[in-house]
């Protein structure tokens, strides 16, 4: 057994505020590693953009969340004095304290340990379109 370890970022393009499914490049980054047993950190470099473990298979599931979201931090509350960049400013901000700008998942038989309709996504909470920057690091051991 080898141990392994590695860090990549990524750069996702958004085109507003809604969710934007990593999956399929985190299953990518962990094959071409070669790990068999271990850990992916996954961390988005922001404080406007979060991530979030949600279903998968139904969009449906993500536009609830993303209505609850409106619901709970709307951009009209009029107490907000962080608006230098918009009414999104600090409603923005505020979505990212409730969620997670990091996840860590494990590694195992060479896949992530997701469950069957977990997925994982950025979750933008911006208007605008953005660059975002996630960084991946992977640790663990081969099977060889």
């Amino acid at each position: 057994m080898n141990f392994i370890a590695q860090t990549r970022e990524l750069t996702l393009s958004t085109h507003g505020k809604g969710t934007y499914e990593l999956t399929r490049s985190l299953h990518d980054f962990v094959g071409e590693m070669g790990i068999s047993e271990g850990q992916l950190t996954v961390f988005v470099r922001h404080t406007s953009a979060s991530l979030v473990i949600m279903e998968n298979a139904d969009p449906e599931a993500r536009t609830d969340l993303h209505a609850f979201f409106d619901y709970l931090v709307p951009e009209t509350l009029p107490f907000l004095v962080h608006t230098y960049e918009g009414p999104d400013d600090s409603p923005s901000h505020l979505r990212m304290a409730l969620t997670r700008t990091s996840e860590v998942i494990p590694i195992q038989h060479g896949r992530l340990a997701l469950g069957t309709w977990q997925g994982v996504f950025l979750f933008e909470h911006r208007r605008a379109a953005h660059r975002r920057e996630i960084v991946l690091s992977a640790m663990g051991v081969s099977g060889k």
